[in-house]
């Protein structure tokens, strides 16, 4: 379970009672597909014939455009992931990636799970021995892609739910 047990209302719309605009859950939503198309291609590399992660990180786009819905974005997150249910490893992760990218229309606080299970995956695809330094090596570069709006929130929001994130936002 990568969401806290209390909702946090940076992350719950000003529609829905908190403090999130629609502009910055747009953004999250667009780093959370960069973070999962940037290890995309591991779970294509197993899985060449499967479009639904593509499909998903595609939804979570069409969302901020306005091309479709919450629900139809939220559906092609749960496609993603089903997706991952019999791999393990790298592809998992990179569906998961992806599936979580594509809820964050639904529930913005999906967007740590997104960068989460990116990170997982790369750990995972490292040489025996270089994992950690992979993964940090990629929390470093979706820091690099946070727009400036968001970064304070994104970089607060990873450092309390690192814990329930498997620590992988310690880079």
């Amino acid at each position: 379970m990568i969401l806290p047990k209390i909702r946090d209302p940076r992350f719950t719309t000003i529609r829905r009672g908190g403090t999130l605009t629609d502009e910055h859950h747009r953004l999250l939503a667009l780093w959370a597909a960069t973070c999962a198309e940037h290890v995309l291609g591991l779970f294509e590399a197993v899985r060449p014939d499967d479009p639904r992660p593509r499909e998903a990180i595609e939804h979570a786009r069409a969302w901020v455009r306005g091309e479709v819905r919450m629900m139809q974005a939220r559906a092609a997150g749960g496609h993603a992931m089903g997706a991952a249910r019999d791999l393990r490893g790298a592809a998992r992760n990179a569906a998961y990636a992806a599936g979580q990218a594509a809820v964050v229309a639904h529930v913005a606080a999906h967007e740590l799970g997104a960068a989460a299970y990116a990170i997982k995956a790369v750990r995972a695809a490292a040489p025996a021995g270089l994992g950690e330094a992979a993964g940090r090596d990629e929390c470093r570069w979706q820091r690099d892609q946070l727009p400036a709006e968001i970064r304070e929130l994104v970089l607060d929001d990873q450092r309390l739910r690192n814990d329930i994130c498997w620590s992988v936002f310690d880079c």
